[in-house]
């Protein structure tokens, strides 16, 4: 379990104090989290809402609690392009502020950059904005690294040594991470703006270019992720066509391949006729002649087809 409080950044059991502000973060599974919530009446929708791994992006509300459950990315180890997304629970009620993960590395990814910007004067609402801005930052910060790995793929299909299995996998997991942060990061904005609205008026003045910072990194989220969308679909006919284009090459010197030999193959075929009168068979230097036309012909085809690049 992880708390952060007043500038406290350290591991130890949670003691939930209704009589003061407390930033708390911790596991989903938390049984001291669970069991207060439903000692101060939180409702158990809310409760299956925090728990069920299915549930999507949303923000509920009743007179005592504040309820957002949002999408955190995590890297997958099976490619460098593949991106899972886990759900995270903000609740804030009264003077606590908590944060529930489903694992521990996004818990102390969050609370790392959340402690760099953590001031004790920080109310709730404005912690709220931070951690979603944290987040909203890292949607992005991924968005980037995609952008340089599609790069990197684009230089790749040109090269000699090319893996297209490997390429075809990892555009394959870049299309299926940034088809799922556009369709969440369009999620995310109508959650911030029913954030933003619950508010008091005066909390409301007092965020408001705050919120608008959030939706306007939100709304490049989902711009880039389906210009990167397409540009994933632009990378696999530019493959498709490499490969076809290289296939075409290969069937094109076995046509060539083909093309020096079958006039050879005549020659052969016409002296493996069994035909009684052959003058040819005869003449002492016979066999050597038709060493030489085959020779002859093989080259000049050889020379016409290198002329013609087809090989």
């Amino acid at each position: 379990m992880y708390l952060f409080s007043d500038r406290l950044y350290r591991k130890e059991e949670i003691v939930l104090d209704d009589n003061k502000k407390q930033v708390l973060f911790t596991t989903i599974y938390n049984e001291t989290i669970i069991e207060w919530l439903k000692k101060h009446d939180f409702p158990e929708s809310f409760i299956e809402d925090i728990q069920s791994e299915d549930q999507s992006i949303t923000y509920e509300e009743n007179e005592r609690f504040k309820l957002i459950v949002l999408k955190y990315f995590v890297a997958d180890e099976e490619d460098d392009m593949h991106y899972d997304d886990e759900n995270v629970v903000i609740i804030v009620t009264g003077k606590t502020f908590i944060f529930l993960g489903r694992n521990e590395k996004t818990i102390k990814s969050i609370t790392t950059n959340l402690y760099k910007r953590y001031r004790q004067s920080d109310s709730l609402e404005y912690i709220t904005y931070t951690v979603m801005d944290i987040m909203i930052d890292h949607t992005m910060s991924i968005l980037d690294r995609i952008d340089d790995k599609l790069e990197l793929i684009e230089d790749r299909i040109f090269a000699e040594d090319l893996n297209e299995q490997e390429v075809q996998k990892s555009l394959y997991f870049a299309r299926r991470t940034l088809n799922r942060l556009a369709k969440l990061s369009i999620q995310s904005n109508d959650v911030v703006n029913k954030v933003y609205n619950h508010f008091p008026v005066a909390i409301r003045k007092k965020l408001k270019y705050e919120f608008i910072d959030l939706k306007e990194h939100l709304s490049f989220s989902i711009n880039e992720s389906k210009s990167y969308l397409d540009r994933t679909g632009y990378l696999q006919n530019l493959l498709m066509g490499f490969l076809s284009n290289r296939m075409n090459q290969a069937m094109q010197r076995l046509a060539a391949i083909s093309l020096i030999f079958l006039p050879l193959t005549f020659v052969v075929g016409n002296y493996g006729m069994n035909f009684k009168y052959m003058p040819e068979l005869d003449w002492k230097y016979s066999y050597l002649f038709v060493w030489i036309s085959n020779i002859a012909i093989a080259w000049l085809i050889f020379r016409w087809l290198k002329k013609h690049k087809w090989i």
